[in-house]
């Protein structure tokens, strides 16, 4: 298994996707003096010049522009021990040029994406012995360039990337310490040994809260303080439930209950999805949608609320697509 910097050494980030999630955990280890290199899609002039702002629920702070390390082709960031992929999984096809400067001296990659099976674009890059995946829950949002505003939660659960027919991984010695780094830096990172366990469980918030806040043009508040589109939600959050233990990750008996509870306490938020919609950007249908529907089929459950939620959903892409 590849090691991810010596080990004594400081570890040095790439962020690829430097939006509400890589901004705000990128900008997090750079405030602490972390190496860290982003990738800039568009701004890098105005961030020069007036730096990174992060306004956050766990406390604002501003890095000047000229300490920051910022790049617009990813040729040419530097070899780095941690990869951390924060682009939406509709831009995966991009990974193999992204991935090209900092995986370069086998450096390792945690992809911070939503859905099921979302390591795998990173996998046939660098090769599974060398990804790590992690699910965020997180409301944050970015406001223009180098400008986060976190509203809410921000804890990160990560774990070793297997085959989902192999034993969970475990935690290994450097997924420990890529979490105390990231611990050290203010972030809430959380080291599982079970990374399919983590996923499954992130997707009983994201299928529902993701989908029906598209198909029903609601916050999450909205949905959660409304008699009948909570009683949608907890359905499907059944059928995410049954299929994950029936492809041998069964989540703890009160895990239904507590992300009703967690989604009520939530400051209002729009989801990701949402916010793709409303801009016109594809939604994750794939990863969010479309793999536990497949998982599904193949273990012999059906999803049925799951899947009339995805046509609708697949319909109103279609229409915004033309």
């Amino acid at each position: 298994m590849t090691n991810v910097s010596r080990e004594n050494a400081p570890l040095s980030y790439a962020i690829i996707g430097s939006g509400a999630l890589g901004g705000l955990y990128g900008g997090m280890l750079a405030n602490v003096g972390s190496d860290v290199h982003f990738l800039i899609n568009s701004g890098i002039d105005q961030i020069r010049r007036d730096g990174w702002t992060v306004e956050s629920v766990l406390g604002d702070f501003h890095i000047s522009g000229d300490l920051l390390n910022l790049h617009t082709d990813a040729s040419s960031i530097p070899p780095c021990d941690v990869t951390i992929v924060a682009i939406k999984t509709t831009q995966n096809h991009l990974l193999p040029q992204l991935l090209s400067g900092s995986t370069s001296k086998d450096g390792v990659v945690l992809c911070l994406q939503n859905g099921l099976h979302s390591e795998l674009d990173s996998v046939a890059v660098v090769g599974p012995d060398r990804v790590l995946g992690g699910c965020c829950f997180l409301c944050s949002n970015k406001i223009g360039p180098g400008h986060i505003r976190h509203i809410d939660y921000g804890r990160i659960v990560m774990g070793e990337f297997t085959d989902a027919s192999l034993p969970p991984a475990g935690i290994t010695a450097r997924l420990q310490r890529i979490t105390d780094d990231l611990r050290a830096a203010g972030i809430d990172a959380n080291a599982t040994g079970d990374l399919w366990m983590a996923r499954w469980r992130k997707l009983m918030w994201n299928i529902p809260f993701n989908g029906l806040s598209v198909a029903l043009n609601a916050s999450t508040k909205e949905l959660i303080d409304n008699e009948s589109s909570f009683a949608i939600a907890e359905s499907i959050m059944r059928e995410v439930y049954d299929v994950a233990a029936a492809v041998g990750r069964k989540l703890p008996a009160d895990a239904i209950e507590l992300t009703l509870d967690h989604t009520r306490h939530m400051v209002p938020y729009d989801s990701s999805m949402r916010l793709d919609f409303l801009a016109g950007r594809e939604m994750e249908l794939r990863a969010i949608f479309e793999a536990p529907l497949t998982a599904a089929k193949r273990a012999g459950v059906v999803m049925s609320r799951v899947e009339m939620l995805h046509r609708q959903l697949a319909f109103l892409q279609s229409r915004a697509d033309h």
